[in-house]
């Protein structure tokens, strides 16, 4: 698991007993044993502030003015420094080389590696390299190039001091997040007591878009980083993380009434789910009960005369309540709504449980279990039929780690390594649609889906799209290895031939990579007449 090197270093922490007396200061014990806290990190803020010099422009007009002046003074570091300059300069192009289309997704990457990262001025993974999730392996090559930045541009004596800035923003958020925590443990009925063997950790960190919420979930650890901006901090995001922290083990105990749900699976194919929940049951339904404790408490206007209340029940498909004490119920049912409409098709079952659950002293934890088994499935496949999910929909807040849902990507190997070619088309497809991965794998992935399907001319052309996006040198090698067989099929040699040498020179020192290559220069295909062989 990914560890900070604020986990070193003083903790702030919230908890939701805090509240009882908010004028008083938790005591240090209370601050080392809290499994929730609020933090900062020196691994954080050098990684964002690196790419800052970079052109990570997101919010930057919307941002904390503390992102405005750290940028200012690393830029006079760069000017009156030419190694430090320089330095800049290497991280800024791999920067620009795995640059994302969509700017949430840039930034997404980085945070990733860093909740993998150890403490300034290392910057050693914590973990096995294989152990990490697909995004933070696409920038894995950042990390000695941020510690090169680190000491050129003396980031360490910047952070120092910074500190007391960054101390001062996390007592702001302390009082709002403690709030929040014990709204939520008080719907729940479940002491902060009950949370073993998991931690939460947020971390506030200026230098990033003030619209963006990163959280995390690596097995029994959550993670999120925010940035303030001029509303402070959407709390809304921070709950939902906070409702996974405690609500992904009770599920995750229930196999067997889990697995009772897997028809459901296949009537949510259509859906603008991310893949994983179209495979898992578990994720499914702790985001469907999610999504109903939202409903269930989050604050809608009460007036049904208010101008937001009644766009939102217009885009329902409700109408206005006449009664205005009713307007509150009508608009929660349109969060449902939506919620089902999007894919977590568990949402009206869970509303109307909870609506029971809040008129009995018996905890979440408890109550639970009979929550599940109360799913009708004849019931709720009728009322899946009657959904028309829509076209698409928000991302799920809080990533998990790659063992818990895999990204698309993965999904759609699986589906080569089966030799379902048409799903791992449709799959890779979705992924380059949705910009939510690397465009050049997924494009390799469609490549080799096409070559399953012997479909040779838009191999051909995906395999010559990736060779112009790609970087990773496996990737490069055998897109060129996969051109040479397609142009031996052709018995165009020569051209044939030149692919397997680039194959060689691409960097990738596996030994498939070169026997493949070296076998495709030597063995003259079959049907290809000898003077074609190009020497």
């Amino acid at each position: 698991m990914g560890s900070l090197d604020c986990f070193r270093r003083r903790r702030r922490a919230v908890t939701a007993a805090s509240l009882l007396a908010l004028a008083l200061v938790l005591p240090a014990a209370a601050q080392d044993t809290s499994k929730i806290r609020l933090d900062t990190s020196e691994t954080l803020f050098s990684a964002l502030a690196a790419i800052n010099m970079c052109g990570y422009d997101q919010d930057l007009n919307n941002s904390d003015p503390m992102r405005a002046a750290v940028r200012a003074r690393l830029a006079a570091r760069l000017q009156a420094s030419s190694a430090a300059d320089a330095a800049r300069e290497q991280l800024c192009t791999f920067y620009r080389s795995k640059q994302q289309p969509d700017g949430s997704r840039d930034l997404a990457q980085y945070v990733s590696l860093v909740l993998h990262t150890g403490p300034a001025p290392e910057f050693a993974l914590t973990g096995k390299e294989a152990d990490l999730p697909p995004d933070a392996s696409n920038v894995l090559g950042f990390l000695p190039l941020l510690k090169k930045f680190y000491e050129a541009a003396d980031l360490r004596s910047l952070w120092t001091q910074l500190q007391p800035e960054y101390e001062s923003r996390i007592a702001q958020l302390q009082r709002p997040v403690t709030a929040l925590i014990l709204q939520t443990d008080l719907y729940l009925k479940m002491p902060m007591s009950g949370y073993q063997g998991s931690r939460m950790v947020l971390y506030l960190e200026p230098m990033g878009a003030s619209s963006q919420v990163n959280a995390r979930n690596y097995g029994v650890d959550y993670f999120l980083v925010a940035s303030p901006g001029p509303g402070w901090l959407k709390t809304e995001q921070i709950r939902h993380t906070y409702l996974h922290f405690v609500l992904d083990q009770l599920v995750q105990r229930r196999a067997n009434q889990l697995k009772r749900l897997d028809p459901i699976l296949e009537l949510v194919r259509s859906a603008p789910l991310e893949e994983s929940y179209k495979h898992d049951a578990g994720l499914l339904v702790v985001e469907s009960l999610i999504r109903a404790i939202e409903a269930r408490t989050l604050p809608v206007p009460k007036d049904s005369r208010e101008p937001e209340a009644q766009a939102q029940l217009k885009e329902c498909g409700l109408a206005v309540p006449e009664k205005p004490q009713n307007v509150q119920n009508a608009l929660r049912e349109c969060q449902v709504r939506r919620s089902m409409q999007a894919g977590y098709v568990l949402a009206q079952h869970f509303y109307d449980q909870l609506v029971k659950f809040e008129q009995e002293p018996t905890s979440m934890r408890d109550a639970f279990g009979d929550m599940m088994v109360l799913i009708d499935l004849d019931k709720e496949k009728k009322r899946i039929a009657g959904i028309q999910f829509a076209a698409q929909a928000a991302p799920e807040v809080v990533a998990a780690s790659k063992k818990r849902t895999p990204q698309l990507l993965d999904l759609a190997e699986e589906r080569l390594a089966q030799r379902d070619a048409q799903g791992a088309h449709r799959i890779a497809q979705q992924a380059l649609e949705q910009k939510v991965e690397d465009p050049a794998r997924a494009m390799f992935i469609l490549g080799r889906a096409a070559t399953l399907n012997k479909d040779m001319d838009n191999a051909r052309m995906l395999f010559e799209r990736t060779l112009q996006v790609a970087r990773e040198p496996r990737m490069v090698a055998w897109s060129h290895i996969y051109l040479g067989r397609i142009l031996d099929l052709m018995c165009n040699r020569a051209n044939a031939v030149s692919h397997y040498r680039a194959a060689l020179q691409a960097g990738d020192t596996s030994p498939d990579t070169k026997t493949a290559a070296d076998r495709g220069i030597q063995e003259l295909p079959p049907g290809c007449k000898e003077e074609d062989k190009d020497q």
